[in-house]
C-alpha cells in the first residue's frame, strides 16, 4: 500500500465524509481553477480568504447595509497584517469576528453618517453561516507555497486547519513537520485561525495558534461527561467541528492572555467545554425554578479551574440576559492572587473589578 493511499484513503477521505455528514460543503482544490467562476473564486494562491463567499455571507447577514459598507468591511477583513505578530493579528481578527466590524454608513435621519456594526458570523443561528471544507488548499507566502490537508472556512474565512498523517505515524509529526512551518511560511492563513488539529486517524490533538505540542490536547467526549472516553479523529471532529460546537468554542471558549513572554491564545479543553456548559445549563434551571442551586463541576489540580471560571463568567455575561455579579470564594490567599491574575491577564476584568471574596 502506498503512502498516498494510506493517508488519503484511510484518514483524509473519511474525515471529509464526516464533515459532509455534519453539514459542511466539501470541495477539493487539488486541481483548483482560479478566477471568477473558478473552484473557489480566488484570483491567486496568495489569497487565504474566499472573498466571494465572504461577500455573500455579509450581504445575507446584514441585509440593510449598502454595497459600499459591505465592500469597506471586506477591505477591513483582508487587510494585510504582516507587520503584526501572528498572535496579535489573530487577536485583531478575533475581535471583529466576535463583535462585528464598525463601518460608517449614511444616517437615514439626517445628512450625516452613523456607525453600524457589520456581523461577520451569526453566532445565534449556526445554519445561517456558510461552512466549507476544502481539501488540498494551496497557499503561497513570501517564499513558499504550502498545502494543508484540510482547511475549514466559515463565511469564507479559514477558521480550521487540519494536518493528517498516515496510521502509524505519530500525530506530533503533523505539528512538527507541517503546522509549525505553515505558520511561518503562510501566516496569512492563520490570521483568521480558530483551531488547529493534528491526527493520524486514531491519535488526534487540537490546539490554538500559539500552543506548543505539549499544550495540544485530546478530545475524548462529544456531548456528555459520562460518555465512555474515546480517542479518535471522529470524536475530535464531532466534538470540535460540528457547526454549533465550533461556533461555541470560537465565541465562548477562546481567550487571549497577556504574559511577560508574549500574547497567548487559549482554547477551552474538552472537560472545560462540557463542564462549563453543563454548569450554565444547571444555573439556568435554578434561575427558572427559583431554588438558587446552580451548577457545580469538579476539576483536579492543574486542570485549568481559573480559566473555567473565566469561560463561565464570560459566557453568562454574553449569552444570558440579566444583571450578573460573580463572587469567587477561595480558601487560600495564593488562590486569590492566581485567579485574579488569570482574569486580568485574559482581559475579563479591570484592576478595579478584581476584588475577590475571602472565605
Amino acid at each position: 500500500m502506498s503512502y498516498a493511499y494510506s493517508e488519503d484513503q484511510l484518514v483524509e477521505q473519511p474525515a471529509i465524509q464526516l464533515f459532509a455528514e455534519m453539514g459542511w460543503q466539501t470541495v477539493s482544490a487539488q486541481e483548483e481553477v482560479f478566477g471568477v467562476g473558478g473552484t473557489l473564486g480566488r484570483e491567486t494562491k496568495g489569497e487565504a480568504v474566499l472573498a466571494p463567499r465572504l461577500r455573500a455571507a455579509l450581504e445575507r447577514l446584514n441585509p440593510s447595509l449598502p454595497p459600499e459598507a459591505i465592500s469597506a468591511t471586506i477591505d477591513r477583513v483582508i487587510l494585510d497584517r504582516s507587520v503584526m505578530s501572528l498572535a496579535a493579528a489573530n487577536r485583531d481578527v478575533y475581535g471583529f469576528l466576535k463583535e462585528g466590524i464598525p463601518v460608517s454608513v449614511p444616517d437615514p435621519k439626517g445628512d450625516g453618517q452613523k456607525i453600524e456594526r457589520v456581523r461577520v458570523i451569526d453566532w445565534e443561528n449556526p445554519a445561517a453561516n456558510d461552512f466549507l471544507l476544502v481539501s488540498q488548499f494551496s497557499v503561497t507566502g513570501a517564499l513558499y507555497t504550502r498545502r494543508p490537508d484540510l482547511v475549514g472556512f466559515v463565511n469564507g474565512l479559514p477558521i480550521i486547519v487540519i494536518e493528517l498523517k498516515k496510521p502509524g505515524v505519530p500525530a506530533q509529526q503533523a505539528f512538527d513537520d507541517n503546522l509549525t512551518c505553515y505558520k511561518s511560511d503562510i501566516p496569512q492563513l492563520f490570521w483568521f485561525n480558530g483551531l488547529m488539529i493534528a491526527s493520524n486517524g486514531t491519535e488526534s490533538h487540537v490546539g490554538s495558534l500559539t500552543a506548543d505540542w505539549e499544550r495540544y490536547f485530546e478530545w475524548k467526549r462529544i456531548e456528555r461527561e459520562d460518555e465512555p472516553r474515546r480517542v479518535s479523529l471522529e470524536v475530535m471532529l464531532r466534538g470540535t467541528c460540528e457547526p454549533s460546537r465550533l461556533l461555541d468554542l470560537l465565541e465562548n471558549f477562546t481567550l487571549f492572555s497577556e504574559h511577560k513572554a508574549g500574547l497567548v491564545k487559549v482554547l477551552g479543553q474538552n472537560h472545560q467545554f462540557l463542564g462549563v456548559n453543563n454548569a450554565i445549563a444547571a444555573t439556568l434551571v435554578a434561575r427558572k425554578q427559583g431554588h438558587g442551586r446552580g451548577g457545580v463541576f469538579w476539576q483536579t489540580q492543574g486542570s485549568g479551574k481559573s480559566l473555567a471560571m473565566v469561560f463561565f463568567a464570560q459566557k453568562i455575561l454574553r449569552k444570558v440576559p440579566g444583571n450578573w455579579t460573580f463572587i469567587v470564594v477561595t480558601d487560600r490567599v495564593e488562590l486569590d492572587d492566581q485567579i485574579a491574575k488569570t482574569f486580568k491577564a485574559c482581559g475579563a476584568v479591570s484592576e478595579a473589578e478584581s476584588d475577590l471574596c475571602h472565605a
